[in-house]
């Protein structure tokens, strides 16, 4: 390339390869990589010097130049060198450590490499810094460093060539010093050292090696201050000691007047009550201040007014409603709230929860032998007779119930034939899942006993196969015979529910309110009737669209008394978030009744997803009264499964999605004014060997929609009509208020739910069956709620197989 005036050439250099390096010209232009591109005069003698860098070699020129020397070049034109660099193997120097002496040891590097004796020859990249450590056995002394390093402390050495070190081993333990320690003044404390050794006034003398470096620190006891250190440190910070002869040092302490600091303790809310402490001081409301010397450890005490209030719970240095335990190192402010109320009134929160298809046999049968098992006293319980002790409390032991079941000689398809030679005997369920058993009203009726099935004389309770038997021959289940109806659960399998109804209340004699399944039992639950019908609503063409009688939301709503229903709306087809009242409502059994239309068009908000009960119980906006329909269609009923081919209903993932619900109460704001019902719509056509008890029919209403070929169409008795309950079903009543390990024994069917809201509120009952119900305070003690800080239930769990192809 030509400048005005004169003749120039362009000289461009390339590096390539697997390695690196840089070029350099003389005359200067070009340093690569600053400059690869530079401009000669005409004629000009051009040198290129390449440098591998380090570890790379320098493997030859291309282009104007070839060879590895320098390339020689004369701009006479435009001209392009390369140079080519390859990647070498690094360099490394050999570092040797040698030990020696009379003595023994090891010496150690940093980075790793040298483990001497064990490897005393190692490689190091240059310019490495390694960093030697010597190290005496027993008995041996560290003598010093020889070669590349000297004295006693580590050795250092950069790696810029191969090096050798010696290290020096005499044989003797080094010599050891006496350290005393001296505590003195009007006050008193302890002096500890580390490495450790001293400890006064345990140990006040201790041995050390030469050139061992001690810390012993001072610390007053209480109502004493240090006021330093003499001899050999002084001051009031630690003192720091190397010990290579005799050394004495003394600690000073000075009595001084302990710290107090102020308690306080206010008490607030609607209610009344008391605050009292250990160590003695408060007593609210008589002294509300008290003042406690430092480091005290005090224990608050709440005490409500008895019939009065309730204890709501701490705020400030305390929270939660168990006793406060603080420790007084400041200024400190407590306060205890205390809600107004008496008996039933202190229930602001009703829950109710509804579970599905489970005798009380089958679900807490075991509930005696399980109180045995984890040390618990014995009561009376009548579950199943095979788990009641030999002694004590009545009923007593006896031999596991069986059924009569199916003739061998008549096998499925063909209709189950009775036979009293082959029975089918309590016995423990492995799987939890199991084919539905019938409790429709014709197999409610045979569960009484297949041949006096209305109730002319008093109940065997040895139905349950033969329908079992029945319904799964028609529906083609594996389980032909009926034997699923005599399985039971133990307190493994529902851990969580035997723990509960351990914990707080159960009942021996609750009963499912009809003689008959789901629908109907749940219009009981909603209004304490249904109106008349044997099978759910529609059955018949006959069947008016919905129920007119008055559910207890109605009564509620009259009232100004707050209410939701809850819906879990997996399964379900209701489109959401935000989900529509009028498709939730659907799964909730209240649009069995014609109030459903006026909630869906009046009160929408009253219906919500089930994720809204979370959502009041962490913001504290939970209803009065709360329902919370079955998750059937989620699946976690605990139904049993309707056909071979559905997706297996699993008992312990029900047990898990109740034990979310009860969890999430016990653990919010609500719960010290909450009582959960947790019970089952009806047996669900398992073993229970109780009888139906009589109770009043709710209205006077006699079965109206009977079909062809019914039980009570072809023989009349008792129960035909709507004046006996079902069978018996499982109870918890979860509340702070709720009696510690009780078991009622009054009978009574599970429209008592309904009667206890009415007594709390003072609402009229629905009808002749909830009025004749007990209230349900016999549940509670509202004078000393046992569970104000609830218990903490084990996990449910689920490790049970679950299948339908085969028993147990």
């Amino acid at each position: 390339m030509k400048g005005p005036g004169e003749s120039t050439f362009q000289l461009a250099v390339t590096s390539s390869g697997t390695g690196t390096g840089s070029i350099t010209s003389s005359p200067a232009g070009i340093n690569c990589g600053t400059a690869c591109m530079a401009t000669f005069s005409a004629g000009a003698s051009i040198t290129l010097t390449a440098t591998p860098a380090s570890n790379s070699t320098f493997t030859g020129w291309t282009g104007g130049c070839s060879g590895t020397s320098t390339c020689s070049l004369t701009m006479n034109a435009a001209a392009s060198v390369g140079a080519i660099f390859a990647a070498s193997a690094a360099t490394t120097y050999q570092l040797t450590v040698t030990n020696s002496g009379t003595g023994t040891g090891s010496v150690a590097s940093s980075p790793a490499g040298i483990n001497c004796p064990t490897t005393c020859v190692a490689g190091f990249a240059p310019g490495t810094a390694v960093t030697l450590t010597a190290t005496p056995a027993p008995n041996s002394t560290f003598a010093g460093w020889t070669g590349a390093c000297s004295g006693t402390s580590t050795c250092s050495v950069t790696m810029n060539a191969a090096a050798s070190v010696g290290a020096m081993f005499t044989a003797g333990a080094p010599p050891t010093y006496q350290l005393t320690v001296t505590a003195s003044g009007t006050g008193t404390g302890s002096v500890t050292s580390s490495p450790a050794g001293i400890n006064c006034g345990t140990a006040c003398v201790a041995g050390y090696a030469a050139g061992t470096a001690v810390t012993l620190t001072a610390a007053p006891a209480p109502n004493s201050t240090f006021a330093g250190w003499t001899g050999a440190c002084s001051g009031t910070s630690t003192c720091s000691v190397t010990i290579n002869a005799a050394t004495s040092v003394g600690a000073t302490f000075s009595t001084a007047a302990p710290l107090t600091y102020a308690l306080t303790v206010t008490n607030s809310g609607t209610g009344t009550g008391s605050v009292t402490s250990s160590p003695a001081g408060i007593s609210c409301g008589t002294t509300c201040t008290a003042s406690y010397a430092a480091g005290t450890a005090v224990t608050l005490t709440a005490v409500p007014t008895a019939n009065a209030a309730t204890f709501g719970g701490w705020t400030g240095a305390c929270s939660g409603t168990s006793t406060c335990s603080v420790t007084i190192n400041a200024a400190t402010s407590v306060g205890a709230t205390f809600t107004a109320g008496s008996g039933i009134s202190l229930i602001n929160h009703v829950i109710i929860l509804t579970q599905e298809n489970r005798s009380l046999d089958s679900h807490l049968g075991q509930l005696r032998q399980y109180w045995a098992q984890n040390g618990i006293a014995d009561q009376s319980f009548d579950g199943l007779p095979q788990f009641n002790p030999a002694t004590g409390a009545a009923p007593l032991k006896g031999p596991p119930p069986s059924n009569p079941s199916c003739n061998p000689s008549d096998p499925a398809p063909s209709d189950c034939i009775w036979d009293t030679s082959t029975t089918v005997t309590s016995f423990h369920l492995s799987t939890v899942c199991t084919e539905n058993t019938s409790p429709s009203w014709d197999e409610a009726h045979n569960d009484w006993y297949p041949f006096d099935n209305t109730g002319n004389n008093p109940s065997l309770n040895n139905g349950f196969v033969y329908t079992a038997a029945y319904d799964g021959r028609a529906n083609d289940f594996f389980d032909s015979d009926g034997q699923r109806a005599m399985g039971y659960y133990d307190g493994d399998d529902l851990n969580f529910l035997y723990f509960m109804a351990t914990k707080f209340a159960t009942s021996d004699r609750w009963f499912q309110p009809a003689m008959s399944r789901t629908n109907i039992n749940r219009e009981y639950l909603l209004g304490a009737t249904s109106g008349g019908y044997a099978y759910p609503n529609g059955t018949s063409s006959a069947d008016t669209p919905q129920l007119t009688s008055k559910t207890i939301f109605e009564d509620l709503q009259d009232a100004g008394i707050s209410w939701r229903i809850y819906v879990n709306p997996t399964g379900t087809g209701c489109s959401g978030p935000p989900y529509e009242a009028s498709c939730l409502i659907q799964t909730s059994y209240l649009s069995n009744f014609a109030y459903a239309q006026t909630v869906v068009s009046t009160y929408p908000q009253n219906v919500q997803p089930i994720s809204q009960y979370m959502t009041d119980l962490q913001n504290g906006t939970l209803a009065q009264v709360s329902y919370i329909a079955p998750a059937s269609d989620a699946g976690l009923d605990e139904h049993g499964t309707d056909s071979d081919s559905d997706d297996p209903t699993n008992v312990q993932s029900g047990e898990v999605y109740v034990e979310s619900l009860i969890n999430a109460l016990m653990n919010s704001s609500s719960w010290n004014s909450s009582a959960l019902f947790w019970t089952y719509d009806e047996s669900g056509g398992l073993y229970d060997h109780v009888s139906p008890q009589q109770m009043p029919s709710p209205d006077g209403i006699k079965p109206k929609d009977l079909l062809a070929g019914d039980i009570c169409l072809t023989s009349t008795g008792p129960t035909c009509d709507f004046t006996w309950t079902g069978y018996r079903i499982p109870l918890v009543v979860v509340s702070p208020f709720a009696k510690q390990n009780y078991v009622d024994h009054t009978v009574a069917d599970y429209t008592a739910m309904l009667k206890f809201i009415e007594t709390r509120w003072n609402l009229p009952a629905l009808n002749a069956r909830d009025a004749a119900q007990q209230d349900m305070t016999e549940f509670f003690d509202f004078n000393n709620p046992p569970w104000l800080t609830p218990p903490t239930p084990p996990a449910q769990n689920t490790s049970n197989p679950c299948y339908l192809d085969h028993l147990p």
